[in-house]
């Protein structure tokens, strides 16, 4: 589960990496000396990707918790994809001027390898976590009904009285 301060915290996060991109290409540097800051940076698009497609469809324990700030969390994480893929271009623009648009492919390649790793690591564990909260509130809410609903029937029913019970 995304928030907005995560997700402004992947975007820091991105603006720090690319800069130390933008300052390797100016220093002349090749793709291996950047892998770092490359890697920090898709990284930190698949959070925001990621998060952009949760507060386009939250679960229902983040409807149920999240309130307002639903709305809020999908505007920032609006804001920032876009403010990321200006960087995706400007990289763009940088690989395939000076490395041609072969590295732009690799780079991709990359990138697909990265998202799919953070897939796995991060983004099905929120998923899991989500659904053992649900879970966990559904039986809740049933036990407490259910106990409700018991106390009601042993009160209407009399049970308290002993009306059963013959003198």
């Amino acid at each position: 589960m995304f928030d907005p301060i995560t997700i402004s915290a992947a975007v820091a996060t991105a603006s720090t990496a690319f800069n130390g991109i933008k300052r390797a290409f100016a220093a002349g540097r090749d793709l291996e000396a950047m892998s770092q800051d490359l890697s920090r940076w898709m990284g930190a698009v698949s959070d925001v990707d990621n998060a952009h497609k949760s507060a386009k469809n939250p679960s229902m324990v983040r409807k149920m918790f999240g309130g307002g700030s639903i709305e809020q969390e999908a505007i920032e994480a609006f804001t920032a994809k876009k403010k990321l893929e200006e960087q995706r271009y400007e990289l763009k623009q940088f690989l395939m001027f000076t490395h041609g648009s072969k590295s732009w492919d690799d780079l991709l390649a990359m990138e697909g390898q990265i998202r799919k790793r953070r897939q796995k690591e991060v983004y099905d564990k929120q998923v899991f976590r989500e659904k053992v909260i649900m879970y966990v509130a559904v039986a809740v809410v049933l036990v407490v009904g259910f106990s409700i609903l018991g106390t009601i029937i042993y009160g209407l029913m009399g049970i308290d009285r002993g009306w059963w019970v013959s003198d």
